[in-house]
């Protein structure tokens, strides 16, 4: 079996976020960067499907700048055995998750995998929309959330988080399987692992050569943080208290 595992260059969960004067992105420049938390999970399921039998070929695909090359060289590390970079030419530096899908069927129409691994959401943006949007211009099965994968016939079996609970579904190969965090704790890479990722194949293809529109549909007006929350405030009088909810609505 042939998987598929992308990973995206994010801003690293420990910096505190700074956004710039004009408000037209993050600051990113001298900031650290590392894989997405959820798509290194992803990642890490593929080893670990390799390491059982049961995948024969796993690699690593990114899109991003050149230096996105450090994720994927992680991505090696931890056990994937190629890595394909697709350069982003959008002139762009917010790529909506619409053409984020539309590059990554295009890869996935060209090495013709049996799974695709990816995070249900990359932490910059939040979108949650990438995964079950790539389902939808393949016209592959999806199980999104995924907390447990296990090989069941010819598919997989997927627990899977919802609001109620947890819930288990069956499907078949190939499908799209996006991971939450409870499903894995990636590995700690070994010193030798980081040398041998660098020997090992990394490959680097443009938007143009796979033939993809990359015309944003979404225009982003800003970044702005989110407002201050306000100072509590201890009411200890009832009436007082009861007058206050009644002053903002909560009691008619």
């Amino acid at each position: 079996m042939k998987v598929i595992a992308f990973c995206k260059r994010v801003v690293d969960y420990n910096v505190q976020i700074q956004i710039k004067p004009d408000g037209s992105e993050v600051v990113t420049d001298g900031v650290k960067m590392s894989m997405n938390p959820f798509d290194e999970i992803a990642v890490e399921e593929g080893v670990r499907l390799k390491e059982q039998g049961h995948v024969h070929e796993l690699i690593a695909v990114s899109l991003g700048e050149k230096n996105a090359e450090d994720v994927l060289r992680q991505a090696l590390a931890m056990g994937a055995d190629r890595a394909i970079l697709v350069e982003n030419d959008t002139q762009t530096p917010i790529v909506e998750p619409r053409i984020i899908a539309k590059i990554m069927a295009a890869v996935i129409n060209h090495e013709q995998p049996d799974c695709v691994l990816l995070g249900k959401q990359a932490i910059d943006y939040d979108h949650n929309q990438t995964g079950q949007m790539l389902a939808g211009l393949l016209g592959w099965p999806q199980a999104t959330f995924a907390s447990n994968i296990q090989m069941h016939d010819q598919g997989f079996l997927v627990e899977r988080e919802i609001d109620g609970g947890l819930e288990t579904i069956k499907v078949s190969k190939p499908a799209i399987i996006t991971t939450d965090l409870r499903l894995n704790t990636p590995r700690f890479i070994a010193l030798p692992n980081i040398i041998k990722a660098k020997s090992k194949p990394l490959k680097t293809v443009s938007c143009k050569e796979l033939n993809i529109d990359t015309q944003p549909q979404i225009q982003f007006l800003g970044v702005e943080a989110p407002p201050t929350r306000t100072q509590g405030v201890i009411d200890t009088d009832l009436d007082e208290f009861l007058q206050r909810l009644t002053q903002k609505g909560v009691l008619l």
